[in-house]
């Protein structure tokens, strides 16, 4: 059965992008009200929208929690997930985009590529996700989408492809012109909420006639058989250039870029049709890969694949769970086969099974119930009661284990305490609750203090999830100073370092003789740089004529990364490092993995203890945008916080200054910027990596 004919060719699995504030949930509201599925136009400043439901987006007017939406639009239906652009929900970007097919990446007109909008993008560059440009805005002073554009292709690197060309500027924009068909779209005056569609006016049939060359020879630059028309016509053939859009979007060879104005619902119908035309459906993606339960990881034999049909077995991934005051949702992207309600499925990671309740079409904060879902479908399931976000449920005579969504490290912690004695356990099963919902977040018990320290990806997000325990739970809770995550590497190493362990206590014992060297991976280790990489050790072995058995370096070389976990300084992880086992003995008796083992953990500390350490703190890349008058002051107070300004520009009466700052100085930044610029500076950050944190290295003895 083709794509065009069968059902799931159209279903289109699409996400919307973008850096905080460049108008994501705007158009989300504008694609659900011109859909029908809803009656009137959430506006986010009035904390009407539907995907912002949550009490606290509503009242910071930030997306927090990705929130997934169907809907209907040219007898194709629309999964719609709307993520969250501030940096500290970069993990709930990352869930969403493991589960979509394709992207629409909204940017600002007059900001063109924002920090956010930059890590997104990488985002979905690793995750293979097909996407269309919508520069929006452009009703804005100071819109310009050429410029826009050119900040996609200095920036993002990738081939833009513009499709429309808009009608007039600023208050003045009333429509756009339609490359491919070159005809003008036009919408009325006040905010209607519909176009007419006419001849392109000749004063601007010139302009859109050179626009449409570029375009034409863009395309024929990426796409053969457009080449060899276009080589033979001197022209492309509407119907050739929207066949060539879609391949090069779904390739992620080119990206097709259009234009509008999400708040003046101006540019949505026409984003619609192309996220139908171009973008991919489920058909159109790779089959998903995973591995076969009880097989080797990554082997041969447990490598399967299952491709979108619904009558292959059942597999799903669980990207999201959230409870309500009903009950549990877990939110599943099935990528084969049929789930029904009363279904029994297995949860392949942890070999346990689970009922289906009910089966719900979502629509943010609003459900409703359907008796199946499909491969290629993106629902919620109630019923299920322990399945973590990353967790594959799948047929229980099929089972299959797919890759889980990455989780990143927390680098932000606080303290938190029950204030009154009564509510310390309801306060343990509140954030045991929060980590479930948000892998992002960590909490753990400090061994020394005994504190319950909660962990997280920055201070709004720590902020976030402390007032949803209080908001939740009714519970009244304290706070302690944020602290940042720290790293511990290697500056100068060892060699030759001899360790034995030997352990006799009757009968068989442990012997393990091991001769290493440790040296730090260099300058370019990633953690170590500001890369953000996330290699943080390497092993080898050259140990020769089969001393040290291959099972026991791999043994040794799991020890080593045991000890890992706790550095020398202050016992903080170590990154950064390279260990060579260079030499070795082993006993007929007493020899075992588990010795090996042993000796690789206490050898690799003692090592650690003899190399020249050094503390690394977590560092960000800040942009701060402000009014020109309050630039020496804002470069003062980032210098005060051991900024590095990398550069600064002027943009309209206002300058963007990028410095790269250690994330400890930035606690409370945001409300010192308000006062230094009377409340017209913002500022955006995103994490960098790692670097040397001052006064903070140790020689060795």
């Amino acid at each position: 059965m083709s794509a065009t004919t069968s059902p799931l060719g159209t279903v289109r699995n699409l996400g919307i992008l973008a850096h905080v504030d460049a108008g994501k949930t705007t158009v989300t509201e504008r694609i659900l009200y011109l859909t029908g599925t809803t009656h009137k136009r959430g506006e986010v400043h009035d904390g009407t929208t539907v995907t912002d439901f949550d009490p606290q987006e509503r009242d910071r007017g930030i997306t927090i929690f990705a929130a997934a939406v169907s809907c209907t639009w040219d007898g194709h239906r629309i999964n719609l997930i709307d993520t969250p652009g501030h940096v500290d929900f970069a993990d709930e970007v990352e869930r969403s985009l493991r589960v979509l097919d394709g992207a629409v990446a909204v940017f600002d007109a007059v900001a063109g590529v924002e920090p956010q909008s930059e890590s997104v993008w990488r985002q979905a560059d690793r995750h293979g996700v097909p996407r269309i440009a919508f520069v929006n805005k452009l009703d804005r002073a100071g819109a310009d989408l050429d410029a826009a554009v050119e900040s996609i292709r200095r920036r993002l690197h990738p081939a833009p492809l513009v499709a429309q060309m808009p009608i007039g500027t600023e208050d003045g924009f009333t429509g756009v012109v339609d490359l491919l068909r070159m005809r003008a779209l036009l919408w009325s005056g006040g905010d209607t909420d519909t176009y007419t569609e006419g001849p392109v006016h000749e004063s601007l049939t010139a302009e859109a006639l050179r626009r449409r060359r570029v375009l034409e020879e863009a395309v024929a630059e990426l796409h053969p058989l457009a080449l060899e028309e276009f080589c033979a016509e001197s022209t492309l053939s509407a119907r050739t250039l929207a066949t060539a859009l879609r391949d090069l979007t779904r390739t992620g060879e080119g990206v097709v870029v259009l234009c509008g104005s999400a708040y003046r619902n101006r540019g949505i119908e026409p984003l619609l049709d192309a996220v139908v035309a171009y973008l991919p459906s489920p058909l159109d993606v790779p089959a998903v890969r995973g591995t076969a339960d009880g097989a080797p990881e990554g082997g041969p034999a447990g490598t399967r694949e299952r491709a979108a049909d619904p009558g292959a077995p059942f597999a799903a991934l669980v990207f999201k769970v959230h409870s309500t005051a009903t009950g549990r949702l877990t939110f599943l992207r099935v990528y084969s086969g049929t789930v029904e309600k009363g279904d029994v499925v297995l949860d392949a990671g942890a070999r346990r099974t689970e009922r289906i309740s009910r089966i719900l079409r979502v629509r943010a904060d609003r459900h409703a119930e359907v008796d199946r879902a499909v491969a290629g479908d993106i629902v919620a399931v109630a019923g299920v009661k322990a399945a973590r976000a990353g967790a594959t449920l799948c047929a229980p005579s099929d089972p299959l284990v797919l890759e889980p969504p990455s989780v990143a490290e927390p680098v932000v912690s606080v303290a938190v305490e029950a204030l009154r004695r009564t509510d310390v356990d309801r306060l343990a099963t509140a954030l045991a609750r929060l980590v479930e919902e948000d892998p992002s977040l960590a909490v753990r018990t400090d061994s020394e203090t005994g504190q319950t320290v909660l962990s997280g990806m920055g201070e709004l997000h720590l902020e976030v999830a402390v007032e949803t325990v209080r908001r939740a739970h009714g519970l009244d809770i304290g706070i302690g100073r944020p602290e940042v995550a720290h790293r511990e590497t290697v500056t100068r190493g060892v060699s030759g370092l001899v360790h034995r362990h030997v352990k006799q206590d009757g009968g068989a014992g442990q012997f393990a003789h091991v001769v290493l060297d440790a040296e730090p991976l260099g300058p370019s280790a990633p953690g170590t740089d500001g890369s953000g990489g996330t290699a943080e050790f390497e092993f080898r072995s050259t140990v020769a004529g089969g001393r040290v058995p291959r099972e026991y370096v791999r043994a040794f070389e799991a020890g080593c990364r045991d000890a890992l976990a706790h550095g020398p300084l202050g016992g903080h992880p170590v990154t950064g490092v390279r260990v060579t086992l260079t030499d070795g003995a082993t006993h007929v008796k007493d020899s075992s993995e588990m010795a090996f083992r042993t000796a690789g953990r206490n050898a690799l500390r003692e090592a650690l203890r003899a190399c020249a350490m050094t503390l690394l703190e977590p560092v960000v890349e800040v942009t701060v945008t402000v009014p020109d008058d309050a630039v020496g002051g804002v470069l003062g107070d980032l210098a005060a916080r051991r900024g590095r300004v990398c550069g600064s520009t002027a943009r309209g009466g206002t300058a963007v200054v990028t410095a790269t700052v250690p994330l400890a100085e930035l606690f409370g930044y945001a409300t010192r910027l308000r006062s230094r610029t009377q409340g017209r500076g913002t500022f955006t950050a995103r994490p960098t990596g790692y670097a040397p944190a001052p006064g903070a290295a140790a020689d060795g003895p």
